[in-house]
């Protein structure tokens, strides 16, 4: 029987600064899969640096012609890799071509899709086209911040603002601005993650974010999640240092958070998504549902909004993953 599971690559690491975020999202993932149905290995990859951690506490090092690697003298293949890479190469579509080509199935979107969501600007600029609500902002290239002045945020995004990379899938970089005078410092700063920078109207309301997942048989919303938090926004510390109140579900109203489900519903078919996405959201006081990012790697520790979501929806982590495993074969 044991010969017969599949085995799976839990694919971690990366080259951004949330490589370390990561490894915990690898983690997370190891203990909720079905172990009895999966041989279940985590993978590291770093730069050129590609190994696997074995059973017995050492590790291997990942073959890139196939993605193989040796395990008791025998080489072993992977049927299957989940991508918990938070930002390049595992957010930006680069890993996915690379799966595409040795032909192993993966759980995140495809290719067009991972390159879109990853960079903000250009996915708010495709959304908007299906009529989702997204906030105004500007785009500034290295090299090129000449062509966009002060003076022209301000007229356009208005003041306060928010500042950050525009390709990239950490919570670093990220600046709310508050006057004229901190574009140019918090522009150097987001250009320190991407060489894209994105300068985004800033919206009021209260912040809500929803997984979901969709197989060949059945869509699966999970419970709306509403973020609080003292900080100026929902940065890295708020993130990933507690400094945040994750309220599930959601204290909207019961046709406000159906029509969070259909937005959601909708770009996941709009995108031809693939395994769990989570949406982040601003509502406004008047109501209106405007869209911030779309996470398709989201975190998988213990704590983050995705197991908190599924274990509300009275559903088992172990479960969901294996839906989503096995939806590809």
């Amino acid at each position: 029987m044991n010969n017969l599971k599949r085995n799976i690559a839990i694919v971690c690491g990366g080259d951004s600064s949330e490589h370390d975020v990561s490894l915990r999202s690898a983690q997370g993932l190891y203990s909720f899969f079905d172990k009895d149905r999966y041989n279940v290995y985590i993978v590291d990859i770093k730069g050129q640096d590609w190994h696997v951690e074995l059973p017995d506490g050492t590790t291997a090092r990942i073959d890139r012609n196939d993605f193989s690697f040796m395990e008791d003298g025998k080489a072993k293949l992977f049927d299957y890799a989940y991508i918990t890479i938070h930002g390049t190469p595992g957010e930006n579509g680069i890993l996915q071509g690379y799966f595409d080509l040795v032909d192993i199935p993966y759980s995140t979107s495809g290719v067009l899709v991972e390159a879109m969501t990853f960079d903000k600007f250009v996915l708010n600029q495709y959304l908007r086209g299906y009529g989702v609500s997204v906030a105004d902002s500007l785009l500034i290239r290295r090299g090129y911040e000449h062509l966009v002045s002060e003076d022209e945020i301000e007229q356009r995004i208005g003041m306060p603002c928010f500042v950050k990379p525009a390709a990239d899938g950490s919570s670093f970089g990220v600046t709310k601005v508050k006057n004229k005078d901190q574009l140019a410092p918090a522009i150097r700063k987001a250009m320190m993650e991407s060489d894209e920078v994105m300068v985004e109207q800033y919206m009021e309301g209260t912040e809500v974010t929803m997984g979901i997942y969709k197989t060949h048989e059945k869509s699966v919303p999970f419970p709306i999640t509403e973020v609080v938090t003292q900080n100026e926004f929902f940065d890295y510390n708020a993130k990933y240092n507690g400094q945040v109140q994750e309220i599930t579900p959601a204290r909207i109203s019961d046709d406000t958070a159906r029509r969070v489900r259909e937005i959601t519903s909708h770009i996941y078919d709009i995108l031809h998504c693939n395994g769990i996405i989570r949406i982040d959201y601003i509502i406004s006081k008047e109501g209106k549902i405007s869209m911030l990012e779309v996470n398709t790697t989201p975190g998988m520790t213990a704590t983050s909004f995705i197991p908190q979501q599924v274990k509300a929806a009275g559903l088992e982590m172990k479960d969901v993953l294996t839906d989503i495993v096995e939806n590809q074969f």
